[in-house]
């Protein structure tokens, strides 16, 4: 097992710096979004904002708008509830601002559902112009991060509390909008973003020894969409699958079908994803309970292909 993307984007921060635009603040959670580093390294860059997630926005709009490529961290669930800030400070002033979302999904574990964003992607994708980006592991995190300096716009980086398999080798790039093959296949297309992405990837190993050639793309970017990657899977493969940590209504698997609706192709679609409200267990044991483990993928891409 791999480190947390929250782990590697703390590191990611204090590397990135050097750039003098760049200013971190959180909501009294130093320590839990991994911006300490950042702190002790740049505290003139650094704002403590408190248990003031709404102020916290307004503050990185305001530094936005006046040059700088503030990056607002939180636990996804507190940052991305303060919807209505977001929307008109962020998003419609088309501020350069970065909303920093840990804690994502049901892999929080044990804290429980009222830590567990599941509906913060569907909610941003709600807004026209936010960038979402979810890396797959700790490597392609530092390389997100990278990208997101330079970015132009609004942007929503979401990132795990548990460690994660590192799946996109040491140094893999990162290309906003471009989704990556990590394992090809005609048979059904996996489709997956952040943690899940291992996942489909356990559950292509399982199904190969069925006879079953699974695609796995990484859909690192949900927002915007690879429809290219899309429609190609569609059409190469004839069914995907989709699986991500977060509900099954806007998530991956929403844009995923929106694409399909209003593309060339057509393909059997099915979503993996939580149609319930989270509990308290530990990660392993609550992917495998809700669907999202490997074995559990697998299971569910048989009884699809009625295979």
């Amino acid at each position: 097992m791999g480190a947390a993307t929250r782990d590697a984007f703390g590191r990611a921060i204090v590397d990135a710096g050097s750039d003098e635009r760049l200013v971190v603040l959180t909501g009294d959670l130093r320590d839990s979004t991994r911006t300490e580093a950042f702190a002790e390294k740049y505290p003139e860059r650094f704002v403590d904002c408190g248990i003031a997630e709404s102020n916290m926005v307004g503050i990185a709009s305001g530094l936005a708008l006046s040059g700088k490529v503030p990056w607002a961290c939180s636990f996804s669930c507190f940052v991305t509830g303060r919807f209505e800030q977001i929307r008109l400070a962020v998003a419609y002033q088309q501020a350069n601002v970065r909303i920093v979302g840990t804690h994502v999904g049901i892999g929080v574990g044990e804290d429980g559902y009222s830590q567990m964003a599941l509906e913060d992607v569907a909610a941003l994708r709600a807004l026209p112009n936010v960038a979402i980006v979810q890396p797959a592991d700790a490597a392609e995190t530092r390389a997100a991060v990278r990208a997101l300096v330079d970015h132009e716009g609004p942007a929503f980086l979401r990132l795990t509390r548990q460690g994660v398999d590192d799946v996109t080798g040491a140094d893999p790039g990162f290309d906003l909008g471009r989704a990556v093959t990590l394992r090809d296949g005609s048979d059904v297309a996996l489709l997956a973003s952040g943690a899940t992405v291992g996942e489909a990837l356990k559950a292509a190993r399982d199904l190969a020894g069925d006879g079953i050639e699974a695609r796995v793309v990484n859909v690192h970017t949900i927002r915007p969409l690879d429809r290219e990657a899309v429609l190609s899977a569609a059409a190469e493969c004839g069914a995907l699958v989709t699986v991500e940590d977060h509900s099954t209504t806007g998530g991956l698997g929403s844009a995923v079908a929106e694409v399909l609706a209003t593309g060339d192709g057509s393909a059997r679609l099915k979503v993996i994803g939580m149609t319930t409200f989270g509990e308290s267990g530990e990660p392993a044991e609550l992917y495998e309970k809700y669907g999202l483990s490997g074995a559990r993928v697998a299971e569910t891409v048989r009884a699809f292909l009625d295979r």
